[in-house]
């Protein structure tokens, strides 16, 4: 197996150091500055440098470009993440999103979803959480007790989650709730995107 990479490849990391090099400066960890009191400015400071990364052509390195991705090859995200590290980049800020749901909306989402919620995740305009554990159950996914039933044509969800990361800024949430009380444990369950305000 031949583990160098390509010509190609190089020179690929050679635009992402020359890319580096013209705007770091400016991407300091935006969220340090949540510790002066201006967690609002860090937020949007972490948002404004996810954007400029994808904008770029550095975030969603694998999804397809249909929805905003590069569809890069692995060498490419293998050099993409080597150089962030060695350029010591903020991290990016809706992680929750690029890494859990937009994966999931790519294989199992409706075309629909695909097409409202994927580029968004990508250039950070609505961060995610994830809504899985609970109180009294943590992560044992059949101890779950949030419902969700349907009324007319939205979904009633009643419930509570906890170690829910990013939930204080999210736009969005994707949980698990019983949409059957009816089936076994295991089964019953559906994963659903919530708009975090709703009430």
């Amino acid at each position: 197996m031949d583990l160098h990479f390509s010509a190609e490849d190089e020179q690929y990391r050679l635009r992402l150091r020359e890319w580096l090099e013209a705007h770091t400066g400016r991407a300091k960890n935006p969220l340090a500055a949540g510790g002066g009191g201006d967690i609002m400015g860090a937020l949007q400071g972490a948002r404004d440098w996810q954007r400029t990364l994808w904008e770029a052509g550095y975030v969603g390195l694998a999804w397809p470009k249909e929805y905003g991705g590069q569809a890069a090859t692995l060498t490419q995200q293998v050099i993409v993440s080597q150089e962030l590290a060695r350029y010591s980049t903020p991290p990016l800020i809706n992680t929750i999103g690029l890494t859990i749901l937009g994966p999931t909306l790519v294989v199992n989402g409706t075309e629909a979803q695909r097409l409202r919620f994927l580029p968004k995740i990508l250039s950070a305009e609505e961060l995610w959480c994830q809504g899985f554990s609970e109180p009294e159950a943590g992560s044992d996914l059949a101890s779950l007790r949030t419902r969700a039933e349907i009324d007319g044509d939205e979904f009633v969800v009643t419930g509570q989650k906890v170690w829910t990361s990013l939930a204080p800024i999210a736009d969005w949430c994707f949980l698990l709730a019983r949409t059957d009380p009816k089936a076994p444990k295991r089964e019953g369950i559906s994963y659903l995107l919530c708009n975090m305000r709703t009430p």
